[in-house]
């Protein structure tokens, strides 16, 4: 036994997966995926506050560095001002430590007086080229980066001039050195942070991480600004990836330090996978698309095939509904019953044409009957009395007889035309003699020279004549158009078209009238009063050809028969 309610909880999964299901999950992924944007924006705005921080933090340590060397010098200045013998430099093992590259008394001039440097070579070369001696100052200075040609290693030196002694007291430090020491703390090996110290020529004086070895471009974001005495943070995307970088002045010796690093790389394991967790309702979307696509592809799809093949069924194709639509079983199972349900129809309705079609040969048959009647004897009998009215016309002499005569005469003129109009619409002669085309034309000429319609003829391709049967039949589908166009249509104009091709024979009737709502079968022609309609459409099934209908309110209507 089959259940009543399948169609309806088909259609109501249908609805509950488009209409809610779906909607829903793809809210959900909305909600989820862009929830883990922000929270991504908000990461990468706080990786960047803290790159920012940290760089500013290590740039005042370094900076705190520079300046304790400075002191140092400054403090050497001191002891050699008090002291007697300037051979010798006082030092310990924390000045050892701050100036790996040594300590040296230089003359103004830059001649070399002592050193405690293990790196006697620099002091000597800084002296044959007189580095300091230009650059001589009563307070601690920074010198460039020097090379040393020995060790192949740069220095910077910090050198305090005593004008009472005449002597240039300096100290030499590796910067590489010195910011490997310092921003050790802030930044571990272990991180993915990539650090550049540069200094006012740009030359690189550190780098350290996992892009040092890229270099770093003079346009980088960062160091322009930081060689301004400015610090912040920014983004520069790279290889697809988006990098942090942060930057910040060194005021002592207007140095720049830069970092960078994937700002996706601080995020903790726990935290990407919290952000990945959003990614579980994808396969519940998909599910649900999957579903979606199942019922629609199976079930929808194919029910919408055989909706359209059961209205082309109502309008009489039987060979449609035999193709076969897919789907899940019970939609084949529904469309085998409506084969065989259709099989018995085309059975039945196969006798109704026959006997259709002879009611059409009898009603043909009777109009020539009656129009040889009327042509044979009622017209004949019209035109003897308009003869014996002209001849009683002469043997009158009375003028209000004569009148009264004219008045019988012009009546009985009147009455042959339209006895013989009636006999051309009950038997059209010029369909047998002169052929279907000229027997149309004559048709849209008669009609407009007796109503208010102007009907307009058009033929197209090579005319040929067809057979008795399907030339009436083309004739009066046509005539009964127009007339319903006369009748109904409150049309100005209309127009009559047939158009011969190497294979087929299209007529079509058209008007600018008030139009109507065209039935959606056959079937209900006759419910609804159309029996002008369902009469076209008897005649076109019996010559087997196709009726169309075409009709829109107040745009008028089309009738289509091709054979």
């Amino acid at each position: 036994m089959k259940k009543p309610h399948a169609p309806f909880l088909r259609g109501l999964t249908v609805q509950l997966l488009a209409i809610t299901v779906l909607p829903l999950t793809l809210l959900l992924l909305l909600i989820a995926f862009g929830s883990v944007s922000l929270h991504q924006q908000d990461m990468r705005a706080l990786v960047g506050e803290r790159d920012e921080r940290a760089v500013q933090a290590a740039s005042a340590a370094l900076a705190s560095e520079l300046h304790h060397r400075a002191s140092n010098i400054a403090n050497l200045v001191a002891l050699a001002e008090l002291s007697e013998d300037i051979s010798t430099i006082q030092t310990t093992d924390d000045l050892a430590s701050d100036f790996d590259g040594g300590l040296a008394y230089l003359s103004l001039d830059g001649q070399l007086l002592t050193s405690t440097s293990p790196h006697s070579g620099l002091w000597n070369w800084v002296a044959q080229n007189n580095i300091l001696s230009a650059s001589a100052s009563d307070l601690p200075t920074f010198s460039a980066p020097i090379l040393d040609p020995n060790s192949n290693q740069h220095f910077i030196i910090v050198s305090q001039t005593i004008p009472s002694k005449n002597i240039i007291v300096a100290g030499a430090f590796s910067p590489e050195t010195l910011a490997h020491e310092t921003l050790t703390n802030s930044y571990p090996d272990s991180t993915h942070v990539t650090i550049f110290l540069l200094d006012s020529s740009n030359q690189v004086l550190y780098a350290s991480g996992p892009l040092a070895s890229e270099g770093l471009p003079h346009d980088h974001p960062g160091i322009v600004e930081a060689l301004r005495g400015e610090s912040g943070a920014t983004y520069l995307k790279k290889d697809n990836v988006e990098h942090v970088v942060a930057y910040s002045a060194i005021a002592p010796t207007g140095w720049a330090l830069v970092t960078e690093e994937e700002w996706e790389m601080v995020s903790s394991p726990s935290l990407q996978l919290t952000q990945m967790a959003p990614l579980v309702i994808v396969p519940a979307f998909i599910l649900a698309l999957v579903a979606l696509w199942f019922v629609a592809s199976r079930i929808v799809q194919p029910l919408q095939k055989l909706e359209s093949k059961a209205a082309a069924l109502a309008w009489g194709d039987f060979e449609t509904i035999k193709e076969s639509v897919g789907g899940i079983s019970e939609v084949q199972h529904l469309q085998m019953e409506l084969t065989e349900m259709s099989r018995k129809v085309q059975s039945a309705q196969e006798g109704l044409h026959d006997y259709i079609g002879a009611i059409t040969s009898a009603q043909e048959e009777e109009r020539m009957r009656l129009a040889r009647e009327l042509h044979d004897d009622t017209i004949q009998a019209v035109i003897a009395l308009k003869q014996r009215v002209q001849l009683a016309q002469k043997s009158v002499k009375d003028q209000n007889g004569k009148q009264t005569l004219k008045e019988l005469e012009a009546l009985s003129e009147q009455t042959i035309e339209n006895l013989r109009r009636l006999t051309r619409a009950l038997r059209p002669i010029y369909l047998e003699d002169l052929g279907l085309v000229t027997a149309l034309e004559m048709l849209s000429r008669e009609i407009s020279q007796n109503n208010k319609l102007s009907v307009d003829f058009n033929k197209t391709g090579q005319e040929r004549r067809l057979s008795r049967e399907v030339e009436l039949s083309l004739y009066r589908i046509a005539q009964e158009a127009i007339n319903n166009v006369v009748k109904h249509a409150k049309a100005k104009r209309a127009e009559l078209t047939i158009s011969f091709d190497d294979s087929t024979v299209q007529m079509e009737v058209s008007d600018n009238g008030s139009g109507f709502v065209t039935p959606n079968s056959p079937t209900e022609f006759a419910p609804k009063g159309h029996f002008g309609l369902l009469g076209i459409h008897e005649r076109a099934d019996l010559i087997g050809a196709k009726l169309e209908i075409e009709s829109t309110l107040g745009r008028g209507t089309k009738i289509k028969v091709r054979l």
